[in-house]
């Protein structure tokens, strides 16, 4: 339906002291702060799991060495999608708009288009503990689990056994045991640093204390030096679209994990156009790209007591 002086006709008169709901700040860019974003020009892109080789054994004198194979691991695609939205305005409308509310409209949908790419990756991690498509990865189970299986057997986690709030405990847990523990798909120890704290505003002010003060923030008195403190060398990031206050999770160093792929021949675009029968103007804009994860050891993550 197109907007016409019947839906907003107080827009046609002068007189109005203020006009309300549509100028509220917004947030700067959360999404390109936690997915590493990626070029693609293809309508999908396929990653494929390998591993590398186990341990080498002892070679008995006068033998041959042992040959070993690598695994070929999960096949995982990821399909680019359009989001798209418009509105349309009729020519009187616009004409006779007295307060240019209807020439700011083009920067609302600017908005839409912008919180609604924040949602679509921000709904990884909403969906990171729930088995099913489309959020599984590429080994075939939800993004935070305990039961990621390994190419050569056995699996890793990524989330504590027990979901717990965030707290000094919580990190030790997550940073000096569970991230160190983990292996590659044949067994041998990978070396990855922890690097960005994620919070939600809900358990913020807690992350803050954990990782700012100099002396240990849940037990000042015993005058402990606090060990969260510069744990993360990229600090923390506060994400207004995750929906579970209490979860918590910690962005590694391990490539290919989480991932943004923008589409290089059709990003955000804005296009507008007259109805020649109607002489209504017709605004739209579009966005072609997908968010997904392949390497659960990218990102740890607890969705809280």
């Amino acid at each position: 339906m197109a907007s016409n002086t019947v839906n907003f006709s107080q827009l046609l008169y002068p007189g109005l002291a203020a006009i309300w709901g549509t100028s509220y700040p917004d947030y700067k860019p959360e999404w390109s702060q936690i997915f590493p974003v990626k070029p693609s020009s293809q309508n999908y892109e396929k990653t494929l799991g390998m591993s590398g080789f186990g341990l080498a054994p002892i070679k008995d004198q006068g033998k041959a060495i042992d040959y070993d194979d690598p695994f070929q691991g999960p096949v995982h695609s990821l399909y680019h999608f359009v989001r798209g939205l418009g509105f349309i305005v009729t020519k009187e409308m616009w004409t006779d708009d007295q307060y240019g509310k209807i020439n700011a409209l083009p920067k609302a949908l600017k908005k839409s288009m912008h919180q609604t790419k924040e949602w679509d990756h921000a709904n990884v991690l909403n969906n990171g503990f729930t088995s099913s498509a489309p959020y599984l990865g590429a080994d075939g189970v939800c993004l935070f689990s305990l039961l990621h299986p390994l190419l050569g057997g056995g699996y890793i986690a990524n989330t504590p056994s027990t979901q717990s709030d965030l707290s000094l405990t919580a990190l030790e847990q997550a940073v000096a045991i569970d991230i160190p523990a983990w292996v590659d798909d044949r067994g041998l120890k990978v070396n990855l640093q922890a690097r960005k704290l994620i919070t939600t505003p809900y358990n913020d002010w807690t992350a803050f204390q954990l990782l700012g003060a100099d002396k240990d923030p849940e037990t000042p008195a015993s005058n402990a030096p606090n060990p969260a403190k510069n744990l993360f060398p990229e600090g923390r990031l506060v994400s207004h679209y995750i929906t579970d206050n209490e979860f918590w999770g910690i962005l590694t160093d391990c490539t290919e994990g989480l991932v943004s792929y923008k589409h290089t021949k059709w990003g955000l675009q804005f296009s507008k156009d007259n109805d020649f029968g109607s002489d209504n103007g017709l605004f739209k804009s579009t966005d072609r790209y997908v968010a997904g994860w392949d390497d659960p050891r990218c990102i740890y993550g607890s969705a809280g007591a």
